[in-house]
């Protein structure tokens, strides 16, 4: 896939059947326009502009809840759906069993296609939580079986990712969201710094998605996103960096097509093979894309 010059691969997504299994954080006020089912022919329904003359070829699919039951099902789903090329799933990194619970969900149905875990560490209030002891060994557990680990977390909690980068560097990290930077209150220079130095760390990537829920829902332009995205770029370089849309919850701010525009803009002055990893490559390589349909 990765080789590819057309490919396009949406780094991250989510789908969600609400008769099956509730959605609590979708009864926040703001989230009204998405709360619904949505399943993975709604992405392809949505998803019809081309960036850079790429069309959606494939996508990673990401876990919204922490319920194994729903990471059993991405991945069952997954199986059944030749679009999906990886599932990012949750389980309990404090278990001490972590290892046994990964290697029953990789023995199940579709169970190949599982590339990453992750956990809502944005929503946990102690700043230490990614160095708590259980879950550093959770985390060892992941590397030792070549997973990888995206790594949700709000600006202010970029400390705890640099650590882990810094006390964990077998094991593959992905930023989601850029970290969510404060794009819509203005002030970046704390996770400026935060970035520039996580970036330091060779084993981390960065998720190009969310932005557009960090601005001005109704009214960001492309201009609000450039100081992210050029900071993100200049830190990490094209080779780290990966499209994603982080769709349904882009629904909001201008969807699918809305944030495709912005980004093929943002990438305007890059190079094709630059682009390329942006757009393919680098999530083809961090999620294993190209060996999972063998």
């Amino acid at each position: 896939m990765s080789d590819d010059p057309l490919s396009l691969v949406d780094a991250h997504h989510h789908v969600w059947d609400l008769a099956r299994r509730p959605q609590d954080w979708l009864d926040e006020p703001a989230y009204a326009p998405i709360r619904r089912t949505f399943v993975l022919a709604d992405l392809h329904a949505a998803a019809t502009r081309t960036i850079a003359g790429r069309g959606l070829t494939a996508s990673v699919v990401v876990q919204c809840v922490t319920s194994p039951a729903e990471t059993e099902d991405l991945l069952a789903m997954a199986g059944r759906e030749p679009r999906v090329g990886a599932v990012v799933g949750w389980a309990d990194l404090t278990d001490p069993a972590l290892g046994d619970a990964v290697d029953r969900l990789r023995a199940g149905p579709g169970g190949h296609l599982l590339r990453s875990l992750r956990h809502i560490v944005q929503a946990e209030t102690d700043p230490g939580w990614l160095q708590r002891p259980a879950v550093e060994r959770g985390l060892g557990a992941l590397a030792e079986r070549g997973l990888g680990y995206d790594v949700l977390i709000r600006a202010g909690q970029l400390p705890q990712a640099i650590r882990l980068a810094e006390r964990l560097p077998g094991l593959r990290l992905v930023v989601d969201h850029a970290a969510k930077p404060p794009i819509a209150g203005g002030d970046l220079a704390a996770w400026r710094r935060d970035m520039g130095e996580l970036a330091a760390h060779p084993q981390v990537c960065c998720k190009v998605s969310g932005l557009v829920t960090e601005a001005d829902h109704a009214s960001w332009t492309t201009a609000d996103l450039r100081p992210v995205w050029d900071l993100l770029l200049e830190a990490f370089g094209p080779h780290r960096l990966m499209f994603g849309s982080d769709w349904p919850v882009c629904v909001i701010a201008g969807g699918w097509n809305g944030w495709a525009a912005a980004v093929e803009e943002l990438l305007g002055d890059l190079r094709p093979a630059e682009r390329h990893a942006v757009l393919a490559g680098t999530a083809t390589t961090f999620y294993q894309l190209a060996s999972t349909r063998s």
